[in-house]
């Protein structure tokens, strides 16, 4: 609400009715999992662009029960970014499941191991790391800040360039791919898993390009990648989060970098491991800087100083600038229940942004569980899903055999 100094601020809401907050959709009894597939899929679509009551908070959940071909049922919970960002909504979210094997058990995570340098010890190794950070802090810091303030991308097959585009309809494809297979990809490459999905997901999308259109393989094309900056190695409870002097606490604690995305130009069989080892070293690189902490500090000193509605127009210029998103999150090891039902997969998806493809990664049960957000009638979703599992394919073949 605005208050009578012209503030916007949060109103604590005196009673919450659940009946405005949980929805079971209805569709005609007796019919295929296809067509409850197609059903559900057309429901998705329409609360995904449909705006929340700004009388009440912002949250729905969605009961969709009708056996799929994916699911016996579906849950959707649809909770606005304002109430807090990846990290806090996961934990909220962990916090409603259980164990399927054995409830009493806590969800365990991957361990967020970081890759270390090899470089030697001693006074000159640490001048040496110490400049390379500065460096690559003030190159990184820049290259976001004139993207933000005085260049776009150019236009192509993925990005219209449209400022409605945030409000348009939208189609969400998912994918799956094989920890294991990315695993063995990560270990010939000497990358991580975050590099192989990142190249993957770069190369099928310049492959996308091409065949859209050969001649936007000479478009400027940059990929906003979020982050989280909490560096922490599983959830925290929300009652953790929400204690008073708590160092984790609930909200939007994130920050961006822009990645170029490499281009095709020249690229013969074989290189599409030029991709996964571009997109590592890159990512290497932007390690040794202080740009994501910094980031994240100037976003709250932009906030406290010239407040929310100014910081948005920040965040609105640096998203614009840019051709598409990609975020990931960490998903437990082990099958979680609801309600003593097993759940089979979980996806997540942002919407209403402003940018044509946004890619979402969550790991799942030894899987990885790709989200593709796209705009209607401007990008084929079918086509670019293909292109990117057509990447994968190539990178695994490259690598493994």
């Amino acid at each position: 609400v605005t208050g009578e100094d012209g503030v916007k601020r949060w109103e604590k809401v005196a009673e919450v009715n659940l009946q405005d907050h949980i929805k079971t959709p209805v569709f005609p009894e007796g019919k295929s999992p296809e067509f409850y597939d197609r059903c559900f899929q057309d429901y998705f679509h329409k609360i995904s662009g449909e705006k929340f009551s700004e009388g009440r908070p912002l949250w729905e959940f969605h009961l969709v029960k009708y056996p799929t071909l994916n699911a016996a049922g579906n849950v959707i919970f649809k909770i606005h970014h304002a109430i807090g960002d990846g990290y806090s909504l996961m934990a909220a979210m962990i916090s409603c499941f259980t164990r399927s094997d054995d409830p009493s058990l806590p969800l365990t995570f991957p361990k967020n191991r970081i890759r270390r340098s090899s470089a030697a010890h001693g006074r000159a190794a640490f001048l040496s790391r110490a400049l390379t950070s500065a460096v690559n802090t003030a190159s990184d810091m820049w290259f976001s800040f004139s993207k933000t303030k005085f260049s776009e991308d150019d236009l192509s097959p993925i990005r219209s360039g449209d400022p409605a585009v945030g409000s348009r309809p939208v189609s969400v494809v998912t994918m799956t791919f094989p920890l294991d297979d990315v695993k063995e990809i990560k270990g010939r490459l000497g990358v991580t898993v975050n590099d192989v999905m990142t190249g993957t997901i770069f190369l099928g999308t310049r492959l996308y390009m091409q065949e859209m259109d050969p001649g936007s393989q000479a478009a400027e094309t940059t990929a906003m990648v979020l982050m989280n900056t909490r560096m922490l190695q599983s959830y925290n409870s929300i009652q953790e989060m929400a204690e008073p002097k708590t160092t984790l606490a609930w909200g939007n604690h994130f920050a961006f970098l822009h990645i170029t995305v490499p281009k095709l130009i020249g690229m013969s069989d074989g290189d599409e491991l030029e991709f996964v080892r571009t997109t590592s070293a890159t990512i290497q690189k932007k390690r040794f800087s202080l740009a994501i902490s910094l980031t994240a500090k100037l976003l709250d000193l932009y906030r406290k100083l010239k407040g929310h509605e100014a910081t948005a127009s920040y965040l609105y210029k640096a998203l614009k600038s840019t051709s598409m998103a990609v975020t990931n999150m960490v998903g437990p090891l082990e099958q979680m229940a609801l309600a003593d039902q097993p759940v089979k997969g979980m996806y997540f998806v942002v919407a209403g942004t402003l940018h044509d493809v946004f890619v979402t990664i969550v790991s799942y049960m030894g899987q990885l569980r790709v989200s593709v957000v796209a705009e209607k009638g401007f990008i084929d979703h079918d086509k670019l899903k293909s292109c990117i599992q057509m990447a994968f394919h190539h990178i695994y073949e490259s690598s493994c055999h």
